[in-house]
């Protein structure tokens, strides 16, 4: 099922209740934030992550506390209405448990990976990474690739789900060349992760596509020990 077709930032687009779990994202966004900014010269830099305290340092949680995590005032706001709104959009559309593996769970593995390449490229090693965006960024353009060509609104502009999509890309995009694209790393991935997500389908939905690769490879190579009958109508002769 796809998500509706709302408008986003014209009023309209159906707000999950407070106690969904969208809403439970994004109050998770403002809090974690709060506590970095609070404590940010102890507690707060445990919550980021920082590819050399996951490995080695072990500090394994940080991949999935950095994505309630952002120091900017305008990520804050932004990245926390952009999980309540889309966010909420998308859990009425798939439910709260997919929505929460997508988006939750996608960032998580975004930082996963961020600090399994900081093992092939140094410059990783030394960057320090908050995630509340990334779960944004995921959410965004998880939505929009629900829609696909069908309609939606952005500030009043209707637009297709795609092009929705490819504004969430935009934004990534635009960050990469301004700030560098070594701090866009794990947005990156979360791009590669939610097209996987949500145009590859569920675990199951792959297993079934392998299963019936298999098979066709199986038939194909079958059939090539099989051999064309000549049309020619064999003397009866032979047949008794």
């Amino acid at each position: 099922m796809r998500p509706m077709r709302s408008s986003f930032g014209g009023g309209g687009f159906g707000f999950p209740s407070v106690q969904s779990t969208a809403a439970k994202l994004a109050i998770g966004l403002v809090a974690g934030s709060f506590v970095a900014l609070l404590l940010r010269e102890s507690v707060g830099l445990l919550l980021l992550l920082s590819p050399q305290a996951v490995f080695p340092g072990l500090m394994l949680w940080q991949p999935f506390t950095y994505g309630f995590v952002e120091t900017n005032p305008m990520g804050i706001i932004f990245g926390a209405f952009a999980l309540y709104s889309i966010g909420g959009g998308l859990e009425m559309s798939w439910g709260s448990r997919r929505m929460l593996w997508v988006v939750w769970g996608g960032t998580a593995l975004a930082g996963i990976l961020t600090v399994v390449l900081s093992l092939f490229f140094p410059l990783l090693r030394a960057s320090l990474y908050t995630g509340g965006w990334v779960m944004g960024t995921i959410a965004w353009v998880a939505y929009g690739l629900s829609i696909g060509r069908g309609q939606t609104n952005f500030w009043g502009i209707p637009i297709t789900g795609n092009v929705f999509a490819a504004i969430g890309v935009g934004f990534v995009v635009f960050n990469g060349l301004s700030a560098g694209w070594i701090s866009q790393v794990p947005e990156v991935l979360a791009l590669g992760i939610t097209f996987v997500a949500v145009r590859g389908g569920s675990p199951r939905q792959l297993w079934l596509r392998l299963q019936h690769w298999r098979l066709q490879r199986q038939l194909r190579g079958r059939s090539r020990h099989l051999r064309v009958i000549s049309r020619e109508r064999p003397d009866d002769r032979y047949l008794n």
